[in-house]
């Protein structure tokens, strides 16, 4: 892992405030950034809301057709009947917080240009081969299946966030 100076920063949350122009490395050419005269508007009434009570039910297949339909024709929807409670998305919420406001140092720990990791913390799906690198930073949890991947999680994150 490269080590950061004070004037190269890996994280865009540690130096985005800094600067007055986007880094060259992160603008896309022209011809690869979307033609925004081919997008069509809408609004969000028409994302598709996918109920997935059921899903372990005779209507598995239904519910499944919805989703490719969803993805061929929107490119995304949302979901209801999900089973996750509220109070779990709000505490995961809280911990995504928590962690992206702790000191560079910290963060750092998780940080890795590896896009094969599990579990790391990153700026690009892959820093070594793309030309042109995303402004954003991501923390990739992994936890399907649930058994290999959960105490990867733990043990990294328990005692940092």
């Amino acid at each position: 892992m490269a080590t950061p100076t004070t004037s190269t920063k890996l994280l865009l949350s540690d130096f985005a405030s800094t600067v007055q122009n986007v880094p060259s490395n992160y603008i896309r050419p022209i011809n690869e950034r979307p033609n925004l005269t081919q997008v069509q508007v809408s609004d969000a009434s028409s994302v598709p809301l996918i109920d997935l009570d059921g899903l372990d039910g005779p209507c598995h297949s239904e519910i499944i057709e919805q989703i490719a339909l969803a993805c061929q024709h929107e490119g995304f929807f949302q979901v209801k009947n999900h089973g996750i409670s509220g109070e779990m998305i709000n505490n995961m919420l809280n911990i995504a917080r928590k962690f992206f406001k702790l000191p560079e140092s910290e963060r750092l720990k998780s940080y890795s240009d590896d896009p094969s990791k599990t579990t790391r913390l990153s700026t690009s799906f892959n820093v070594r081969t793309e030309k042109v690198a995303n402004w954003r930073d991501f923390l990739r949890l992994h936890c399907y299946p649930l058994q290999d991947s959960v105490w990867e999680t733990v043990d990294k994150f328990s005692c940092n966030v």
